[in-house]
């Protein structure tokens, strides 16, 4: 792609990628350390992806089923510095919104483009930076709190380029809020800026993309929002002995305990069923008042009560 016709925040279905200008690439194969466990996933992403947001339900089920098998090092890729594009149709905040809606169709996830109207974005670098923040106190609840700022962003139009947006949703994902500010202040800033220039060794051309290691540094790549096997293949290449955990049916609430918002399209890949049944499973809980439901014009997410 020539530089004049990309534009971030044009995610492509088709590629399902939100594809960055195309920079200087390093043709050096760079060293993905595996820790912990038999592969290491770095998953460059960014909270304001429409696409990453697309690949959440395979994501969660990747992690339900061969959790045991890899590690996810979360990194950001910073796909909006500001406001200096102007191309691919899109040159102002409002332009944004029509595409957001188009992709929520597209992925079946729930998102109102309404925010780049309402309360516009002029960067995706704060909510970065604030990543990388709640990274310096937990890995665990950085997750959490990436998955508050995507439902802040998407479902309830909050601008998470502004403090008092992400200290909120700091404060649902249980950090610490006054280390955050500070750590956000200070040495997030380096770390997100370790994370670019890393993603530039690797290549990164847009998000989401899933560079997958195992010990021997043998490496696969997975670009864009793909069908789960794509990624559940990525993994099982690299480590073939990975045992795939049975997701157990016997109570269809038991996902809310360990993921506490699920949309129809998540439960509905995680169970291997259609969406409309996932949406007819769920609407009898929230019916009999097991579950909350938060609705917006391009669909629902359900939280334990």
């Amino acid at each position: 792609m020539s530089e004049d016709k990309t534009n971030p925040l044009m995610c492509d279905p088709v590629s399902g990628m939100c594809e960055m200008p195309v920079g200087e690439k390093s043709n050096e194969k760079t060293a993905i350390p595996t820790e912990n466990k038999p592969v290491k996933i770095i998953y460059y992403t960014d909270p304001i992806c429409s696409s990453c947001w697309g690949i959440e339900p395979q994501l969660r089920k990747l992690k339900l089923e061969y959790g045991d098998y890899f590690e996810i090092d979360y990194r950001m890729g910073g796909l909006l510095p500001d406001w200096s594009y102007n191309s691919g149709g899109i040159s102002k905040p409002s332009d944004v919104a029509h595409h957001w809606n188009e992709a929520s169709l597209y992925y079946e996830m729930p998102i109102d483009g309404n925010v780049w109207i309402e309360d516009p974005l002029d960067s995706s670098y704060p909510s970065c930076i604030a990543m990388k923040a709640a990274q310096i106190q937990s890995k665990e609840k950085a997750v959490k709190f990436m998955r508050v700022l995507r439902e802040e962003l998407y479902l309830n139009k909050k601008n998470i380029a502004k403090w008092e947006n992400i200290a909120e949703a700091a404060k649902i994902a249980g950090l610490d809020v006054p280390k955050l500010k500070t750590d956000y202040d200070g040495d997030a800033k380096k770390l997100f800026q370790e994370d670019l220039n890393l993603a530039k060794t690797l290549g990164v051309r847009g998000f989401p993309t899933l560079f997958l290691a195992d010990a021997d540094n043998n490496q696969l790549t997975v670009y864009g929002s793909k069908p789960y096997a794509s990624y559940e293949n990525a993994l099982l290449a690299l480590f073939p002995d990975a045992k795939k955990k049975t997701i157990k049916n016997e109570n269809p609430l038991d996902l809310f305990e360990i993921f506490p918002t699920l949309a129809p399209k998540e439960y509905a890949v995680i169970q291997n069923i259609s969406v409309n049944d996932a949406k007819i499973i769920l609407e009898e809980f929230f019916n009999k008042g097991k579950l909350n439901k938060k609705t917006i014009k391009n669909g629902s997410i359900y939280s334990i009560k």
